[in-house]
């Protein structure tokens, strides 16, 4: 019986990186040898215990054989003859594939540590082709480790386009495809995951809206990267220099779809876009699990990004009405959000990554004014009337007489 340290562990210690969770791989054990250690058994579809003191969880070493559709279609073999080697090689990528003795030996027989240097992302052996979810993972980890100069090799991207073409994406569940998603956008690099994605055929079947819109010319007076799909991958570098929330991110991300609905005759010109993506974005919400907060930015994002880059231009009533649609008044943290999102999307054009975003402050400073009335007394000096119609009539004046304050400045 041997007790090995593997995987990601293994990998992030190699890297230099803090190493969050442990796991363990034991050879030559049966359940019946961990539970007399007083460890606590776990698994259902294969033996997992949780350690006695430290509760890292330790799976016995085993081989695994495709007997069915989709991710979880697997019958496995954890029989004490299971070696290091064979429960090695079942893994997903050889940077994950690495074993650490309790020594501090390293074994790697499959030269992970070799593509640690390189920079590499690949797969351990072709039955990598066998979990479908393994395509949603190293697009993943594209993104994780994008900025230490990782990338997918080419073998590996073919054997996901394998996958892709067999129809075996379908069989993942939605709540599975949906973490994945939202474990890339809290990396720093989640344009890397859309790539990859798209590279192999995935991004087609997983969030075909955002595929869509590669290929689709914009104006480029406003775009000089012209491309949407360019566009979109920009604008997620600049959210994640504008703000580490994975629910700005998102936004950013689906803000243009309606973009991919524009009839060819009417290219490059996209009017009416931003209502148009509420349609999409439903549909993506019909086939993923998006979670409310997600839902209702990216929402807000899709439909009033315009508005706000030409916010300076906006009519008073024009502007409270904005507000109140942002629900800015009652949680201005939201308002962050969306104008996080609508910064990076002015800033995600080529050339024009730091220019300057003024409409952000302008925006605020009518919040602020908003912030710092006093409801309660307003209604009390006007002596009687319907409060609600009195409140609006107040932030609509305070909306004027900032937006005078602020064109004067």
């Amino acid at each position: 019986m041997k007790t090995y340290l593997v995987g990601g562990a293994v990998r992030d210690k190699l890297l230099g990186l803090p190493v969050k969770d442990r796991d363990w791989v034991v050879v030559g054990a049966t359940a019946e040898d961990m539970l007399a250690k007083g460890f606590r058994q776990v698994g259902k579809d294969f033996p997992v215990f949780l350690h006695p003191e430290t509760k890292e969880e330790y799976a016995l070493a085993r081989t695994e054989r495709k007997i069915g559709p989709g991710h979880r279609g697997f019958a496995f073999d954890s029989s004490t003859s299971v070696t290091l080697e064979e429960d090695l090689v079942r893994r997903d990528l050889t940077i994950n594939a690495i074993a650490e003795t309790l020594d501090g030996e390293i074994i790697d027989p499959y030269g992970g540590t070799k593509d640690l240097e390189n920079g590499h992302i690949r797969h351990t052996s072709d039955a990598f082709t066998e979990d479908p979810l393994r395509v949603l993972r190293v697009a993943r980890f594209a993104a994780r480790f994008a900025s230490k100069g990782f990338s997918v090799v080419e073998p590996t991207i073919q054997l996901m386009k394998q996958v892709v073409e067999d129809g075996e994406l379908q069989e993942l569940t939605p709540e599975r495809v949906w973490k994945e998603f939202e474990l890339a956008l809290s990396y720093k690099n989640p344009e890397e995951f859309i790539k990859v994605l798209r590279a192999c055929g995935a991004l087609e079947v997983v969030l075909p809206e955002v595929n869509r819109l590669f290929g689709v010319p914009q104006p480029e007076k406003y775009h000089p990267e012209i491309d949407t799909g360019e566009h979109i991958l920009l604008c997620l570098q600049q959210a994640c220099k504008l703000s580490d929330d994975p629910t700005v991110r998102y936004a950013t991300l689906v803000h243009d779809v309606g973009k991919g609905l524009t009839p060819r005759d009417k290219w490059p010109s996209h009017i009416g876009h931003e209502k148009a993506g509420l349609s999409l974005l439903a549909d993506i919400e019909a086939r993923l699990p998006v979670p409310k907060e997600y839902s209702a930015l990216s929402r807000l994002v899709c439909e009033h990004h315009t508005k706000l880059h030409r916010v300076q231009e906006l009519r008073p009533n024009t502007l409270l009405e904005l507000m109140e649609r942002l629900d800015a008044i009652r949680r201005p943290e939201r308002l962050q959000k969306f104008l996080a999102a609508c910064e990076a999307d002015a800033r995600g054009r080529t050339g024009l990554e730091t220019r300057e975003y003024p409409q952000r402050d302008y925006l605020q400073a009518v919040l602020d004014a908003l912030l710092a009335m006093d409801s309660g007394k307003i209604i009390a000096e006007a002596g009687g009337g319907d409060a609600r119609e009195i409140i609006s009539r107040a932030r609509l004046e305070i909306v004027k007489q900032t937006v005078v304050r602020l064109r004067d400045e």
